[in-house]
């Protein structure tokens, strides 16, 4: 599990230990994870720093658990950031940042999973976390949309390259949800958007866990290449 500190991503955590997963959860923040593993049930559990956007500790993570003869068969991509602001005040490097960990760091989790799992010759389900702002975009966020909509159609890409591997990859489309990264939004804008938002409420992240269960698990064993929105109705 990437991006596993906080939010959609602990609450996925929360979700596949309850039911019987041993769980890796990295995080930029380290401590985060770290809390994120205690609040699991069940026992085996690890956490792990990590930063997705260098291909360098990507790579040893994997090669760390190749030694270890484990190769995870889920792969749960949820690790974000944002950059908001109008194109015109916008900087490069934060464009570039943002990409380099939404979409850079999809790619580089995404290629060194596959790697260990053809090497194994083992199935595996992959899914990546993108957001409803792929395909409606949204003010202030050029970044975060371009970064969003290029994990649809990674996601799309690999599930054709993958699927004869028995690799499945599927990509799920958060609307707004609570967790911190939109708790920071300012009360005036939050009351834009629920405004908009046909079920008049945002989504608890144990909604978005729920699917995301559903597109690791066997249950959606004949799906692959697909990207589901998950918004409330918003731009459904």
């Amino acid at each position: 599990m990437l991006g596993a500190g906080s939010g959609i991503g602990r609450a996925s955590c929360q979700l596949l230990a309850k039911e019987g997963a041993t769980v890796i959860a990295t995080d930029l923040k380290s401590s985060a994870a770290e809390a994120t593993v205690k609040s699991l049930p069940g026992t085996n559990h690890v956490s792990m720093g990590l930063d997705v956007s260098k291909d360098e500790q990507v790579q040893s993570i994997f090669s760390n658990l190749k030694a270890q003869s484990k190769v995870p068969s889920i792969i749960i991509n949820c690790a974000g950031i944002t950059g908001d602001s109008f194109l015109v005040d916008a900087t490069k490097d934060v464009f570039q940042r943002v990409v380099d960990v939404n979409l850079g760091g999809t790619f580089s989790v995404a290629q060194n999973a596959c790697k260990a799992l053809m090497e194994a010759k083992s199935p595996g389900s992959i899914v990546n976390v993108s957001s409803i702002v792929a395909t409606m975009g949204n003010v202030g966020q050029c970044s975060y949309g371009a970064s969003k909509a290029g994990v649809v159609g990674f996601t799309k890409s690999l599930a054709l390259e993958m699927a004869k591997y028995n690799i499945r990859c599927n990509a799920v489309m958060p609307g707004f949800t609570d967790t911190p990264m939109v708790q920071a939004v300012p009360e005036k804008v939050k009351a834009l958007i629920l405004a908009q938002i046909p079920l008049q409420r945002m989504a608890a992240p144990e909604e978005i866990a729920e699917l995301i269960l559903f597109l690791a698990s066997d249950k959606s064993s004949y799906m692959t290449g697909t990207a589901i929105p998950i918004s409330g109705g918003l731009y459904s």
